[in-house]
């Protein structure tokens, strides 16, 4: 080879070693270029749904109940820029050794219950696995907690109640007792007497009652709403272990609310029925049985009021939640077995607060949903605004549109 030759070749040589450094350096730099532009994030198919169209009963008639939203968790928090060592399994996972962690583990449902709703509007509820008690802002989401250990003790804590000036009271039916806490979520007594497994509470604000479901028990106990919490009264005949089936009598009564006259509505878990006391205690009636039709029940739990005085009853196994006459005459009814907004899993608790906001708790998925009840007068104004863009009569003589139908308290 000449002496030409050999330098094209080592020249050639230098400007490919070059070119090959060239690319080596820029190689991160284009990656990160393509890191950064990721594509945004598909919708899943939640956010793709419309919930307006979720409704019951389906259109033409006029709508009763509207799914709004869902609670499962607190929202992501940052956690600031402070740089921590990773470990081998976030670097598994594919976080590199001193990047910056924005986000902190949330809490989340795990095992809802208990469900209620104070003066601001927040919904509260009670975890038995996470051993707190969540409280949702329904509009911004944001949680604020009373935790085991920081505020109380807690064990397995199921049901709830908020009084008028907002004093929370939390059943444990494991430590066998109700912790009560004042409004800024301090705790400020206990209420133990005679209590064994400890359930469901509602409260009657005009006669100050503290009505405790006690499923081991088969008893409904009845406490002053007010300190010192006397006991005033048993309802229902205890030590007979859940075979008593006799009016007046329960089979594990698991939860319990109070109308505006102060009569008591007690879900008789399972003998599969509701039964209705007055405030002094006396029985008054009784209805439902065990089956899978509109109006039957298997497990009952949850159970609530609306502003009209409908009894709504959410059903454990069928996944569904029913509402009633406060005779027992069914009106309409919601759900079924799934995931998706409007069905249930595992369905345990029931509340309604003042603005008639229907909330229900599921155990298996660890998700709170929230509906809106239509009040009797708000569906009547509907029925008349629709009757009023009606023609009277079509050029035939026959009526153009069908009525539409109210369904819930016509």
């Amino acid at each position: 080879m000449s002496k030409a030759q050999t330098r094209r070749v080592g020249n050639g040589m230098k400007a490919a070693t070059l070119l090959a450094l060239a690319l080596v350096l820029a190689g991160p730099a284009e990656a990160k270029k393509k890191k950064d532009k990721k594509e945004p994030e598909k919708p899943g198919i939640l956010q793709m749904l419309d919930y307006s169209k979720i409704v019951w009963p389906n259109p033409p008639a006029i709508t009763r109940i509207k799914y709004l939203d869902y609670f499962s968790a607190e929202q992501r928090r940052d956690n600031g820029q402070t740089k921590e060592k990773v470990s081998w399994m976030d670097r598994l996972s594919g976080v590199a050794t001193g990047e910056t962690r924005k986000d902190k583990p949330r809490f989340q449902l795990v095992l809802p219950y208990g469900l209620a709703v104070d003066s601001k509007g927040r919904l509260y509820v009670v975890d038995s696995k996470v051993l707190a008690v969540f409280i949702f802002d329904t509009q911004t989401k944001q949680v604020d907690l009373i935790k085991n250990g920081a505020h109380a003790r807690f064990s397995v804590p199921t049901g709830i109640a908020i009084d008028d000036s907002d004093r929370v009271f939390v059943s444990d039916s494991k430590l066998r007792r109700i912790v009560v806490f004042a409004p800024d979520h301090r705790a400020e007594g206990t209420i133990s007497e005679g209590l064994v497994d400890p359930g469901g509470m509602a409260i009657d604000e005009e006669n100050r009652y503290l009505y405790v479901a006690d499923p081991e028990q088969d008893q409904v106990l009845v406490f002053d709403a007010d300190p010192p919490y006397k006991l005033l009264r048993r309802i229902g005949t205890g030590g007979k272990e859940h075979r008593l089936t006799t009016p007046g009598d329960f089979a594990r009564p698991t939860n319990v609310a109070v109308d505006k006259e102060g009569n008591l509505y007690v879900a008789d878990t399972l003998n599969d029925r509701v039964e209705v006391f007055d405030a002094d205690g006396q029985f008054i009636r009784t209805w439902g049985k065990a089956g899978d039709g509109p109006g039957y029940f298997a497990r009952p739990k949850g159970i609530a009021i609306d502003g009209d005085g409908h009894i709504w009853v959410a059903d454990a196994v069928q996944d569904r939640v029913q509402v009633f006459t406060p005779e027992g005459q069914l009106l309409i009814y919601m759900g079924e077995h799934g995931l998706l907004p409007g069905q249930f899993r595992a369905l345990a608790g029931l509340t309604i607060d003042k603005k008639n906001r229907v909330f229900t708790s599921e155990q298996y998925p660890g998700r709170v949903q929230m509906f809106q009840y239509v009040t009797d007068a708000e569906a009547k104004a509907e029925l008349e605004k629709r009757e009023a863009k009606q023609p009277e009569k079509a050029p035939d003589g026959a009526a153009t549109t069908d009525k539409p139908e109210a369904v819930v308290g016509e």
